[in-house]
């Protein structure tokens, strides 16, 4: 399947913002997906010296999190690093990534925020927007805003704030390590996000998803093949 183009990718940061504020009217922040069957983890990495970006997809079934299928792309880096823009620096890549599927996945957990962005327009609303596939933030780091403390129990979570409005969950996947932020990127509810998202952790802090996808985008491992 091939995207056609919403708008370019060759633009200042300025331009970036503005296009950021135009798309974020499309976001769809309540549940508009079909049962999941397939999940995929979405990540990107740099090589030679960041002049290279390497997207990579890695989509597992559900409920058994088996990797079914996995791709990578590369392209030039054609956009500085600025916070809060991330979305231009590597979706260029990721799209060229999921063209390369056999089939589309049912849901996108993106290694980045959704709608917990200064301007509610990350990487994940960025994507879910241009392609149609219900996503999900799934951040590593605060982006913005603040938060309760969060109960150190698997599957506990808090309201991430900012100026008032619910933006993500701060979610324990695990006892003993750092919560993690999810957020709705789009055709997805919160509470539908923080279940998906729990539905494919195990063991470690991350979902198996974003353990994939990092592996292959970052170089540590070789995109495998699939029976």
């Amino acid at each position: 399947m091939r995207f056609e183009p919403r708008h370019p990718w060759n633009v200042t940061p300025r331009q970036a913002v503005a296009i950021q504020q135009e798309l974020r009217k499309e976001v769809i922040t309540e549940d508009r997906l079909d049962e999941v069957r397939q999940v995929a983890g979405v990540d990107a990495g740099f090589e030679q010296s960041n002049t290279v970006t390497r997207a990579a997809i890695a989509v597992l079934g559900l409920p058994d999190l088996q990797l079914r299928d996995s791709t990578i792309a590369r392209l030039p880096t054609s956009f500085p690093y600025v916070p809060g823009l991330l979305s231009f620096r590597e979706v260029p890549s990721v799209l060229q990534a999921l063209e390369r599927l056999s089939a589309l996945p049912d849901l996108l957990l993106c290694d980045g925020q959704g709608i917990a962005h200064p301007r509610r327009f990350g990487i994940a609303c960025h994507l879910g927007v241009l392609t149609g596939i219900p996503s999900i933030g799934v951040a590593k780091t605060l982006l913005t805003g603040a938060h309760a403390p969060v109960p150190d129990a698997r599957g506990a979570w808090v309201p991430l704030r900012d100026q008032g409005e619910v933006i993500g969950a701060v979610l324990r996947t695990r006892r003993g390590v750092k919560p993690i932020y999810v957020s709705i990127g789009h055709c997805v509810s919160l509470e539908t996000a923080v279940d998906y998202v729990m539905r494919c952790t195990t063991k470690y802090r991350l979902p198996e998803t974003t353990r994939w996808a990092h592996r292959l985008a970052s170089g540590s491992g070789r995109v495998p093949v699939v029976s």
